[in-house]
């Protein structure tokens, strides 16, 4: 009975023995087979990025990151390399995080996180960094561009990662620009041109340059203002539509020119104004306090800048004081007067088509005229003599009546 006793608990301290073992190897072979977690890193130009590696188990087997130089950074919570802006967040046997500060260009690649088992797990996180554009600058702005000018400009932004986008706009309207990007080290300088021929409609546009980019979160922009000289242009406008005796009257000379066309020289019927007590001249008006028939004639006025010299004249015609006056302006009648060429066709039309009535007309009362003659002479014409003929032919009277009807 004591023989078996013993021999029960040799088989259980034997049974005891080998789960313990197996239950060890079990426990090692998990701790082997698994591998570090990380995570790739995406950070801007100045930015901070934190690498954190984790493993699901570890039985206090160190943790160790390294950088694209294949240098140790940290070895659990020992720094290896001396590098201020890199520092130790947390360090335990399932977890190694770094923080590195003021990332640079420099800085990115793929970094290593180890687990010293037997062999050696790694697992490698790559850090993204975005290189932040430069404010955009513009070039090619002739201060200022002459009208027929051929100008192009340039817009120019450098140290972006990945490239940066420029678009172009004419005020708040979006043109096309032609890009070229260049690469320097490991960030790129963006160009973007934009040619026009500049006119008069140029003066005062102003074109912007905007720089988009992931780095972002408002794009970066730019602004110049095109100033265009051109040649003047003056019109004049006037007071009164019907001037007459006795009222007071202006006329203003506009000026449109880059610069301004000045100073405006009045003048009437090619020479000086005959009556400067009553003709005042202040800038680019001209005032008639008294109108009179004397006042009639050709007012001109006359501006110039370095581009160029313009006219513009106005035909004045003072009515009497009690004259009711034409309805419209003599002036605008003279640029907007009826269309005499369009009155002429519509006239020869309508005679052409009277003429073509009365042609037809005529040879229609012709024809049916002739019809009756013939009847009233039928049987003359086959008669055997003269005698018989006349007969014949009084015979007919009797149908006069008749034959009438059909002239009807």
């Amino acid at each position: 009975m004591i023989v078996k006793q013993q021999l029960i608990f040799i088989l259980y301290s034997l049974c005891a023995s080998v789960f313990k073992v197996a239950g060890t190897k079990s426990k090692a072979k998990g701790s082997q087979a698994q591998f570090p977690i990380t995570q790739n890193v995406t950070v801007v130009e100045g930015g901070t990025a934190n690498m954190t590696c984790r493993v699901d188990y570890n039985d206090n087997t160190s943790l160790q990151w390294s950088n694209p130089a294949q240098q140790t950074l940290f070895f659990g919570d020992k720094k290896a390399l001396r590098d201020n802006r890199i520092e130790l967040m947390r360090a335990s046997s399932q977890e190694l995080t770094i923080r590195i500060g003021d990332v640079s260009l420099s800085d990115e690649g793929q970094y290593t996180c180890s687990l010293f088992t037997m062999p050696v797990k790694t697992t490698k996180a790559f850090l993204h960094v975005l290189g932040v554009p430069g404010r955009p600058e513009i070039t090619g702005f002739t201060k200022p561009a002459m009208e027929g000018d051929i100008i192009t400009l340039t817009c120019t932004t450098a140290g972006s990662k990945p490239a940066a986008k420029i678009r172009w706009f004419r005020n708040d309207k979006e043109v096309q620009g032609t890009k070229e990007v260049n690469a320097t080290g490991k960030s790129f300088t963006v160009r973007s041109s934009l040619q026009f021929q500049v006119d008069r409609r140029d003066d005062g546009v102003a074109y912007t340059c905007s720089v988009e980019h992931v780095s972002l979160s408002n794009p970066y922009m730019t602004t110049e203002v095109l100033e265009v000289h051109y040649a003047p242009h003056l019109e004049i406008t006037h007071s009164l539509i019907i001037p007459q005796e006795g009222q007071y009257f202006k006329l203003e000379c506009v000026s449109i020119g880059n610069p301004i066309p000045e100073p405006v020289l009045w003048s009437k019927d090619g020479g000086e104004l005959p009556d400067i007590e009553r003709m005042i001249v202040e800038g680019r008006e001209l005032t008639i306090t008294t109108l009179n028939k004397t006042d009639n004639g050709t007012y001109r006025c006359e501006a110039s800048n370095h581009l160029g010299t313009s006219t513009a004249e106005y035909v004045l015609f003072v009515y009497a004081k009690d004259f009711p006056g034409p309805t419209t302006d003599p002036n605008a009648l003279g640029q907007h007067g009826p269309d005499h060429a369009l009155i002429g066709g519509v006239v020869a039309v309508v005679v052409f088509i009277t003429l073509c009535l009365i042609i037809v007309l005529g040879r229609y009362l012709a024809r049916h005229k002739g019809t009756y003659l013939t009847h009233e002479a039928k049987g003359a014409e086959d008669a055997p003599d003269a005698d018989t003929a006349i007969i014949n032919a009084e015979g007919n009277h009797v149908h006069a009546e008749e034959k009438k009807e059909y002239f009807i």
